[in-house]
């Protein structure tokens, strides 16, 4: 043959099935289809069982052989084929799907494959929670629409009209990755990239059964070598999918078995049942021997009437528990005598409504090679063909970190469907916190978020992009994934509710004291770095005995707070006033006689504008330092050193390195990374100048 006489593309479909390989090369030229070339190859092993691939390599081999065949004939070199998966393990998920438009829109192509693809990523993910226990990978290999909805009312057609919302009901297809993958394996190993990939009864029913019959409840059955593929249509669309693993192989075996040869003569006389009506053959102890088959078909109608009836439960389960109205038989293993008749016995149909199908469904496809008969065994490769021109089940092949990864092809791909179809986690893609700190603040629940970690970097074909990317066939994927970022700490002094001091008056002096933290009920510093569920608790208040304490004091007589007698746990808020009578040693006695000396109610009245019955009359508002009220001897001094009062003595002035002499802290003993010293919230030296009240902070920091 001529170049020429064949268009720029051809259509190069495989039907690799169980027992033979049959290979279609041909092109569409308006309703037709012509068939250029063809080539049908055996498995010299059973390299094939119940539709799924054992050995890839032989498998491969046999591709090889009938592509060359088919080069050789069309004269061209065949590099991208189309191919069909049997329904082994076959998922099926029937779903509706909506698009609402933000105005009336006139519906076009585009608008409507939009629409059964959220159907097939519904069903998808429909399929995903309900096998999320068993960690099996599916793969959408097909979809049929049941129904398209105009707003909210059925059509046949959605092109063309005007609508506000457009919906759809289909039924989609998935079969398990590892069906998938070793059909991808061993097309690419025989040097052929898969342009397009169908399911075989998909592939059939489009050929077998036209739309024009789809408004009757018809099954169409492709009876193979290993599984038997079921479609059935009903009010003019494809309602279900199913299979089950029994077919051609099966009636072989048990010519194998009763006549004792191995299965490859064992195929040889069941073929002849077809054509002949006595068969020769050798049995495995190298006798020949001679039979009728007529007495063939008698020896194996118990296998096919198992198989039928198996066939028959199987049509009535996917038509929702009821026989269908007629029955259309593809496929080379249907062809058996007696197959139809015994399947519409278990149907309960007259015979004439159970009937092969081939010439009969291909009336359009013409065969330009001589002595091609029209049989019901090409009726599956040439629908895998056909299917080619409706794209409407595709997969891309890319690489990601290394790995090969096939997505379904829905146009809009990005970065993240590699990602997910990977099993890489959503949150492994994007900046990741820290662990969060949950605690308790007074009572209140509160969570402190732990800091942001990098995203995740990714390289498309080398070059940095991100996450919505799209991409392409066979690009190469890179995705460093993200980190996370610290987890969440927080000390009780940066808490809001955390007041460095309270103010209360003392006598008529203003003192401040530090706030107490309560943490899971023990009193800490500031400094103490809240635990996941702690409990805090800011106090807002001394007890009496605290103040007492804090200030190092005793007192005589009866202590007064806010001029009424109280106890030692009474509270002590904000601004509450103090009085009493001190009594602690002759030193502490002479410095309140000098305070009532040197400080008059009526000056601090005039300095403040207070009222003589809101304050002591005995003392005046003038803030006074704790040094005051505890010496005379004004050598000595008192500062605050982490929270606690200390008392500096025997020098008239005192540097930072003093406080050593007077404070339980031990140099010789390192507690972390580097020595804090804070002089009043400053950092400061050895050698920086004490005087009365200062407040020092010393730490190791870790």
């Amino acid at each position: 043959m001529v170049n020429k006489r064949y268009p720029e593309h051809l259509v190069f479909g495989l039907d690799i099935g169980t027992r033979s390989i049959v290979g279609t090369v041909g092109y569409k030229e308006g309703r037709q289809f012509i068939v250029v070339a063809q080539c049908v190859r055996e498995h010299e092993t059973r390299a094939m069982l119940d539709g799924q691939i054992h050995d890839i390599f032989k498998v491969a081999e046999t591709i090889e052989e009938v592509k060359k065949e088919l080069e050789e004939q069309v004269g061209r070199r065949l590099t991208d084929v189309c191919i069909a998966a049997a329904g082994r393990v076959l998922k099926t998920v029937t779903v509706e799907a909506e698009y609402e438009f933000s105005a009336e829109t006139v519906v076009n192509e585009e608008h409507v494959h939009s629409l059964d693809l959220i159907g097939v990523e519904k069903a998808y993910e429909t399929l995903r929670q309900e096998m999320k226990e068993e960690k099996i990978h599916f793969y959408c290999v097909g979809y049929s629409v049941i129904q398209y909805y105009l707003n909210g009312y059925s059509i046949g057609k959605l092109e063309g009209h005007k609508a506000n919302r457009v919906g759809t009901h289909l039924i989609t297809t998935f079969l398990p990755d590892e069906v998938i993958d070793s059909l991808y394996a061993a097309v690419e190993k025989a040097g052929l990239y898969v342009a397009n990939l169908t399911l075989e009864p998909i592939a059939a029913i489009n050929v077998a059964i036209p739309e024009k019959f789809r408004l009757l409840n018809i099954a169409m059955i492709d009876v193979g070598a290993g599984t038997s593929d079921i479609s059935i249509t009903k009010d003019g669309s494809i309602i279900s999918y199913g299979m089950i693993p029994r077919a051609g192989d099966e009636i072989t075996e048990a010519v194998a078995r009763r006549y004792l040869v191995d299965f490859k003569t064992a195929e040889t006389i069941k073929q002849a049942c077809l054509r002949k009506k006595k068969v020769t053959y050798k049995d495995i102890m190298g006798l020949s021997q001679k039979t009728t088959t007529e007495e063939v078909i008698e020896e194996l109608r118990p296998t096919v009437e198992s198989i039928t009836e198996c066939v028959a439960d199987k049509i009535i389960e996917l038509n929702g528990g009821k026989a269908v109205s007629a029955v259309f038989v593809v496929g080379g293993g249907g062809k058996i005598p007696g197959f139809t008749e015994s399947l519409a016995k278990y149907l309960d149909l007259n015979k004439d409504r159970v009937a092969l199908r081939g010439e009969e469904v291909l009336g359009d496809v013409t065969f330009l090679q001589e002595n091609i008969k029209k049989d019901p065994l090409l009726v599956t490769p040439v629908g895998i063909c056909l299917n080619f021109y409706d794209q409407k089940n595709n997969f891309i092949l890319v690489q990601v970190n290394g790995d090969r990864v096939k997505l379904y092809d829905n146009s809009k791909l990005t970065v993240a469907d590699t990602a997910i179809q990977t099993g890489l986690p959503n949150e492994n893609l994007f900046p990741r916190r820290g662990r969060a700190l949950n605690y308790t603040v007074n009572g209140v629940k509160r969570l402190t978020r732990g800091e942001l970690g990098e995203a995740a970097q990714i390289k498309l074909n080398g070059e940095i992009v991100g996450i919505s990317h799209s991409i392409e066939q066979n690009d190469i994927i890179e995705i460093i994934e993200s980190t996370v970022g610290a987890d969440a700490k927080i000390r009780v002094g940066e808490l809001t509710e955390y007041k460095s001091n309270i103010t209360f008056w003392f006598n008529g002096t203003k003192i401040l004291c530090p706030k107490f933290a309560a943490v899971n009920k023990e009193l800490v510093t500031e400094f103490y770095e809240l635990q996941d569920g702690d409990s805090v608790e800011i106090l807002n208040y001394y007890t009496l005995k605290q103040v007492l304490e804090f200030m190092d004091i005793s007192y005589t007589g009866t202590i007064y707070v806010n001029n009424m007698p109280a106890g030692e746990e009474e509270k002590i808020y904000e601004n509450f006033s103090i009085r009493c009578e001190i009594y602690d040693s002759l030193e502490a006695m002479r410095a309140a006689e000098r305070l009532k000396n040197e400080y008059s109610f009526e000056a601090a009245a005039e300095e403040d504008g207070e009222d003589e019955e809101e304050r002591d009359t005995e003392f005046s508002k003038q803030p006074i330092s704790l040094a005051e009220i505890k010496a005379d001897d004004a050598a000595d001094i008192y500062i605050i050193v982490n929270r606690e009062p200390v008392k500096l003595t025997g020098k008239k002035q005192y540097i930072f390195v003093d406080v050593f002499d007077f404070y339980p802290f031990d140099l010789t003993k390192v507690g972390g990374s580097e020595l804090i010293i804070t002089l009043n919230g400053e950092q400061a030296d050895f050698t920086a100048p004490l005087k009365d009240s200062d407040i020092v902070e010393l730490y190791w920091k870790e």
